[in-house]
């Protein structure tokens, strides 16, 4: 999937990055809350606790013994994504590894390592390992929920978080009440509901955690994929260096109700390159350890780590990457989750009431405002996941 960013967030004065609500709600995407959400609203509010000290003992679901929802404080930073362009061309500062099913399942989940980039600070520099259903509906339309992890420069630097994206809300949610850190490996599940509710869910404190319940216009099966990204500031490149990611014991969870099976060599896989071989890109490197349910990626090992972002001559014909302004272009929205009945202030923050993000307190102000380097594609599919 690629997509164009246009504007990745929202500013109102210079060094202050505000995250814009306008909750109105849970609502699906025919305006009709799905059972599955109702259900996920009425989950206790998950308890403080620290990492898990073992793996899931049972699929994650609101009916599994222990289960729960993300209680905050969650933080929303929005991404103005417009409509997709035409792929065949990796632009400078993205870049992504991992795989695509060819195929329908009804979810993923696995094991993701947790790391520190050399992502910098007041920037729009990230990086991400995550799972994601998608689907193209067509008239470049493409419904998606992604779950993992992000280290971002505007979120706090050196600071990884739980974060969701999907085309609902269209806005990236860090989940601050788990305190992770380089070293950790997070559980993650992504699946549908019998009435096509999707919910991301975190193996934490030794239960499910619900991380967000959305009705997206993708049916109870979707394409799935497994992705480490990175992104680096097109007004301001540089190398970043990423220690490798671990992805394991990947799962897909089988759309004909014949349960969950690991992603293995078998199963239809699109890669962009050999069965098995190993991908690259601008100094970043994949491993197949065992494809596909356990691989590693991050700098590569020839002497060649890190990623050196420089700006090539864009190709004629392609979608504009505009980036972030001083003044804002266009509203920001937020959306749905499975506990945001509320409309609240956009910077304001309650520890036990997730309806109500708080601002990043790490907002992005690069010593001069970034500006787009010509005409280039924005392959920035599930930007930004």
């Amino acid at each position: 999937m690629t997509l164009k960013l246009r504007n990745v967030a929202h500013w109102t004065a210079p060094g202050v990055l505000i995250a814009a609500l306008l909750i109105a709600g849970p609502r699906s995407a025919a305006g009709v809350e799905g059972q599955a959400a109702v259900r996920a609203k009425a989950l206790p509010a998950c308890g403080p606790g620290g990492a898990s000290t073992h793996g899931p003992t049972a699929p994650a679901g609101p009916d599994t013994p222990g289960a729960c929802r993300a209680n905050g404080p969650i933080l929303e930073s929005t991404l103005r994504l417009t409509q997709p362009v035409q792929a065949g061309f990796t632009p400078a500062g993205y870049h992504h590894l991992g795989a695509n099913t060819s195929g329908e399942w009804d979810g993923v989940s696995g094991r993701i390592s947790v790391v520190n980039g050399s992502v910098r600070s007041r920037s729009y520099d990230f990086v991400a390992s995550r799972f994601m259903v998608k689907r193209d509906l067509g008239g470049g339309d493409i419904a998606w929920l992604e779950a993992g992890w992000a280290e971002t420069g505007w979120a706090g630097v050196g600071s990884p978080h739980v974060y969701t994206f999907n085309t609902n809300t269209k806005t990236w949610q860090f989940y601050n009440q788990y305190d992770i850190k380089s070293g950790d490996r997070l559980w993650v599940d992504i699946h549908s509901d019998t009435d096509g509710v999707w919910g991301a869910w975190l193996w934490w404190n030794n239960r499910w955690n619900l991380l967000t319940a959305q009705k997206l216009p993708i049916g109870s099966s979707a394409y799935v994929e497994q992705y480490v990204e990175v992104h680096v500031d097109d007004g301001h490149p540089t190398r970043v260096d990423v220690p490798p990611v671990t992805v394991d014991n990947v799962q897909l969870k089988s759309a004909d109700g014949g349960g969950q099976r690991f992603w293995r060599a078998d199963v239809p896989t699109v890669t962009g390159t050999g069965p098995g071989e190993q991908q690259r890109t601008g100094g970043f490197c994949l491993d197949w350890i065992n494809p596909y349910d356990t691989w590693t990626a991050g700098d590569c090992d020839d002497g060649g780590g890190g990623l050196l972002i420089t700006r090539p001559a864009a190709p004629s014909g392609e979608a504009e990457v505009v980036g972030p302004s001083a003044t804002p272009t266009g509203p920001a929205a937020t959306g749905p989750t499975p506990v945001s009945p509320a409309t609240a202030a956009p910077t304001t923050s309650s520890p036990t009431d997730p309806a109500v993000p708080a601002s990043p307190s790490a907002a992005p102000t690069p010593a001069t405002t970034p500006t787009p380097a010509g005409r280039r594609p924005g392959l920035l599919g599930h930007l930004l996941g």
